[in-house]
């Protein structure tokens, strides 16, 4: 039997952990929920801006924190890029062709990364990884503690900008429904390059929260992005709201699921929540039926 204050701390840590997960989740949701498109270089390009962290520490001296805001604007350039000139040219307005495109393109990107680097595995190292909190009875991560605010206030924004601005009423004007949208003088192929964009930008943060804590390696995005993908099952394909809760559910199940049946069977629990879902709630906790 584990005592309350051990399993507070797994749910703690799993909330925390969750919210960085969340994160990956919100661009590739978004993304979906205006391209509805399911974008298959989310791993690899997650993968990029890991190793662009590390690079930017031990390169540059800069820290993964005092990082986030020049790669969020790099990979926001990036993503508008790829989409704008690579990905949706090549698509021909066809949706299949977008997925043969960036199943390419995550094939190329994560090919490139073994070349540069091997299959060697990396980390930040020194101490900050290491770094506690005490919080009453419990012992919190620090950098977690630093990733789940920051996420949590990335999300905000983000809301925010859906929300509140002319470009995010844009955005959700072409996702639900894209000719209405270009007649009212909204060019499409312009949103669709932000919206990837702004997913690609949530995945730089991403990177710079998770790497004080996690290592790196060509094929790390792809276990990410498994749990993203299942986040976004639960929380509704399309739906910001349903990203963030999802993430923190999955987070804590995966804390939980560790606790209870040993790390190494931890995710055990974010599959299980996978098949049920698709059995039970197709939609999801935020989605809308077709």
């Amino acid at each position: 039997m584990y005592s309350l204050a051990i399993i507070a701390e797994a749910v703690v840590n799993g909330l925390m952990t969750g919210a960085a997960y969340a994160l990956v989740a919100l661009g590739l949701t978004l993304v979906y929920g205006v391209l509805h498109i399911v974008n298959f270089a989310h791993g690899a390009l997650l993968t990029c801006a890991m190793f662009a962290v590390l690079g930017m520490e031990q390169l540059l001296g800069i820290g993964p924190y005092a990082a986030i805001l020049p790669l969020a604007l790099l990979f926001y350039g990036l993503g508008y890029g790829l989409q704008r000139f690579v990905i949706g040219p090549s698509s021909h307005g066809e949706d299949r062709n977008t997925l043969l495109v960036t199943l390419g393109l995550s094939i190329i990107l994560e090919n490139a990364l073994l070349a540069a680097f091997r299959s060697d595995t990396r980390s930040l190292g020194g101490e900050m990884g290491f770094d506690v909190v005490e919080l009453g009875p419990m012992l919190l991560s620090r950098p977690r503690l630093v990733g789940c605010a920051v996420a949590l206030l990335v999300a905000a924004l983000l809301w925010l900008l859906l929300a509140r601005t002319d470009t995010g009423r844009a955005i959700r004007a072409v996702a639900k429904e894209r000719f209405g949208a270009q007649l009212s003088g909204i060019d499409p192929r312009h949103i669709f390059a932000v919206t990837f964009g702004i997913g690609c930008a949530c995945l730089a943060v991403a990177a710079c929260l998770l790497l004080p804590t996690f290592y790196v390696n060509p094929r790390v995005g792809n276990a990410f992005v498994l749990v993203a993908f299942t986040i976004v099952v639960l929380g509704g394909m399309g739906s910001v709201t349903g990203a963030l809760l999802g993430g923190l559910i999955v987070g804590v199940v995966e804390s939980l699921g560790g606790l209870l049946l040993g790390e190494s069977l931890g995710q055990l629990g974010i599959f299980l929540i996978f098949i049920l879902v698709l059995l039970f709630r197709p939609t999801g906790l935020f989605g809308a039926r077709a």
